[in-house]
Formats: C-alpha cells, sequence, structure tokens
C-alpha cells in the first residue's frame, strides 16, 4: 500500500529478514565451558575492543599516534616499547645504543611516561603494555602519571602482559632465571589485586609462540600450560586461585586458515574452563572463561605486493571476530616494510570498523556454531592440543618443559617445517 513502509526488525538483514539472537544449541553460549562464546548476547550488546598497538622511537611521538587513533574510534591503547625498555636498560646503557627506539617507544623516566599518556582520560581508556620482565616499572609509572592527575589507580583500565615464560620460549627479553621472574610476575598479580581490581596483571600470550613458527595446536597447548603454571605459583605464592583466574587474561594469534583459526579459538576457551575446573576444584563461571586479545599475523605480511596485506589482515579479522574475541589489533599493509604510516594505521582500524558495522558478522552469537566443519575442527584442535599438553605435564609442566627445552624444539621443527614448505 502506498506509504506503508516496511516493519523490519530489530535484528534484520537489509532485505529485513528476522535474525535470532543464536542458532542451534546455545547451551555453551555464556555459561562453561564456553565453547559458543562467552557472552549470552556476544557482539549484539557490545562490540570488541579496538585496540590498535603502537609505539614509536619517542613518546611524544606515540602519543600523537595514540591521539590520532582515538580521534578515528580506536576504543583502547596498547603500548609497543622499544628493546631496552623491554629488558630494562636505560638509553644511554651501551648495549641499548643499537636498540634505541627500534620497534617501539623508549621510556626510561617518570615524564617519559608522562609525554606518552599527555592528553589521554586514564579513567576512561583502557591502556595495554606489552611489558614483560620490567613489567611492574612500566605499571608503576602508569599509576604515578594517573594519580598525579587525580585518577586513583582503582579506577585504571587495562593489561600488563607480564608473560615471562613464552619470553624463554619464543622472544628472549628476560632478565632473570626462570624462578625469580615468576615470583616477580606473581608478585605483580598480588599487588594488584587489592588496589587495581580493574585491572588486569597478566595476559598469557601464545601471539609470540605463532609469530617464532609454532603451529595453532602448539599455540593453545603451550599457551594453557603456562596459564596453568601462573595459577599454580599464584596458589603457591596464597593467592586465591578462583581470585587470581578471574583477572588473567590470554593474547592469541589470527592466521591465514580461517576456520583453524575460528575452531583454535572455541577449543581454546573450552580447553581452559575445563582445565580450571578439573585441576583447580574452581567453580566460578567468570574464573573459568578465557577472555583474549587478538592480533592478526605479522609473520604472514610479505614485503612483496604489500597491497595483499591488506587482503590477509581483514581475513584474520574475520577468524578472529567468529572465533569470539574480545579485543582485536589489525596490522597495517605496509608492516613488513616499516612502521605502519598513518594511511595504513587507519585502514586497519577502518577494517575492524567495516567488521564491526557493515558486514554483519556480529548481528548473531557464534554464526558458525554447529556447522559440522567447525564443531569437528574445534573437537580435532582440542584432542590434539589435550596431547601435547599431556606430554608438557609429563616433563613436569611448563616451567620444566621450559627449561628442558621442550617447547622450543617443537616450535622450531614447525617453523622449520613451514619455511621449507615455502621455499618449496
Amino acid at each position: 500500500m502506498a506509504g506503508d513502509e516496511l516493519n523490519t526488525p530489530d535484528w534484520a538483514t537489509p532485505s529485513g529478514l528476522p535474525l535470532d539472537r543464536v542458532y542451534g544449541d546455545d547451551s555453551a553460549l555464556g555459561s562453561p565451558p564456553y565453547t559458543r562464546g562467552l557472552h549470552p548476547e556476544m557482539y549484539r550488546s557490545k562490540l570488541w575492543t579496538m585496540r590498535q598497538y603502537a609505539g614509536f622511537g619517542t613518546a611524544r611521538e606515540t602519543n600523537a599516534r595514540f591521539r590520532y587513533l582515538l580521534d578515528n574510534g580506536q576504543t583502547g591503547l596498547s603500548v609497543a616499547f622499544d628493546l631496552p625498555t623491554q629488558m630494562g636498560y636505560a638509553s644511554d646503557h651501551p648495549l641499548a645504543e643499537a636498540e634505541v627506539g627500534g620497534v617501539g617507544v623508549s621510556i626510561n623516566t617518570l615524564e617519559d611516561m608522562d609525554r606518552l599518556l599527555e592528553g589521554i582520560p586514564l579513567d576512561q581508556v583502557s591502556v595495554s603494555m606489552t611489558i614483560n620482565a620490567t613489567a611492574s616499572c612500566l605499571l608503576a609509572m602508569v599509576v604515578a602519571v594517573a594519580r598525579s592527575r587525580g585518577v586513583e589507580s582503582a579506577s585504571l583500565r587495562g593489561t600488563v602482559q607480564n608473560d615471562i615464560l613464552k619470553e624463554y620460549v619464543s622472544r628472549g627479553t628476560y632478565r632473570f632465571p626462570v624462578g625469580p621472574s615468576m615470583r616477580l610476575a606473581t608478585d605483580l598479580m598480588a599487588a594488584t589485586a587489592e588496589d587495581m581490581p580493574r585491572w588486569n596483571p597478566i595476559s598469557v600470550s601464545g601471539y609470540h609462540m605463532r609469530e617464532a613458527g609454532c603451529t595453532a595446536v602448539q599455540e593453545v597447548a603451550f599457551t594453557l600450560a603456562h596459564g596453568l603454571a601462573y595459577l599454580e605459583a599464584a596458589r603457591d605464592a596464597g593467592l586465591d586461585p578462583a581470585s587470581a583466574a578471574r583477572r588473567m587474561s590470554f593474547f592469541f594469534n589470527a592466521h591465514n586458515h580461517l576456520f583453524e583459526e575460528v575452531a583454535k579459538f572455541r577449543a581454546a576457551r573450552r580447553m581452559w574452563a575445563r582445565l580450571v575446573a578439573d585441576r583447580f576444584g574452581i567453580d566460578d563461571a567468570k574464573a573459568l572463561s578465557l577472555r583474549f586479545h587478538t592480533q592478526t599475523a605479522g609473520s604472514t605480511l610479505t614485503a612483496q605486493e604489500p597491497g595483499n596485506n591488506a587482503v590477509r589482515v581483514a581475513y584474520q579479522a574475520l577468524a578472529a571476530v567468529l572465533g569470539g574475541t574480545q579485543s582485536l589489533h589489525t596490522n597495517g599493509a605496509d608492516e613488513a616494510l616499516s612502521l605502519p604510516t598513518e594511511d595504513s594505521a587507519r585502514l586497519a582500524l577502518r577494517t575492524q570498523q567495516i567488521l564491526g558495522f557493515e558486514s554483519g558478522v556480529v548481528d548473531v552469537a557464534d554464526p558458525l556454531g554447529g556447522a559440522p566443519y567447525v564443531e569437528a575442527l574445534t573437537d580435532a584442535v582440542e584432542e590434539a592440543a589435550m596431547e601435547l599438553l599431556g606430554r608438557v605435564d609429563a616433563l613436569g609442566g611448563a616451567v620444566a618443559a621450559i627449561e628442558d627445552g621442550f617447547p622450543q624444539r617443537e616450535i622450531q621443527r614447525s617453523a622449520l617445517d613451514h619455511q621449507r614448505s615455502v621455499e618449496s
């Protein structure tokens, strides 16, 4: 009839076809073991945090990039530090000379941190810091800067990586042996427990192991093994494991194989919920939830035809969203050549915004759940990862396995196999 308007439901396709919240079995959606996602509504109620990673040579340059990204719709900050800062060397140390400002921002003093966070509303914007050996020092600086601006530490939101175990496996930015380093990690967990209830004191990272060459199955197995080791260390230090688990977060890679990556995220959530319940006797639903940040895969980016990297990043980001991530960084298309330009950084952020506001993937919770291929692949990833985790347990757990060199050898073998396949 003339003048009649199509009465489209709240959740519908562009053609007006109504959409349900979830399709198929929703028993694992928003409740343990969280195979289908952490929240009943998933992205229908709130999008993931768009948290772009950035760090230039100086605090002032990095601050300018942060403010540019916030002005363009970014919803959280992620700080990349240079290697001397990561390893506790001042910029004028002889060993630091060639690396100052090379892969991130150089922070030497409280004044540097104040410049880095200038104009950033710390009581409104969450801050993530990829820092491990010197995590306690950098977090203390953030707290001091916040207090100087009248923001109490209890109001701060964010994450400090503080995952020292993967440094021995894949990155190398450690300062002390494994035992003392674990003590520092758990001390930071204890120190933030009362004063910083909104801060995640540890983010257990599989990302760097994946960048070093491990497979998706190895990424899940070794990351969860490290998470269990931190919970055991927290318990041994007198902390309540359930309380510690509630404030742990995780960090995963998103690689090129769309469906294996989706299955990986689903399997990791389910495995973590079951492992924590079985090994620590925890039944607190929040403590069983695996919350994670995802970054697209830097190791897949190529210097040849860098425009193709934007396509790779988009599909990797899609895998992270279909897998139920809570936070996401999308790489710049030119990162195989240099630090991202403003244009490529904006395109990387726009990739997330197009996914969130235009693609329709957020309209239904766990849209791939129930698909025979995805469910079978989820089971297969879990089975293979549990077998590998059993091998870690047989060596005495993650710390003993690292001291034995087991995960290092496994990752090196996978990296070599991959490189041979590329070259052939």
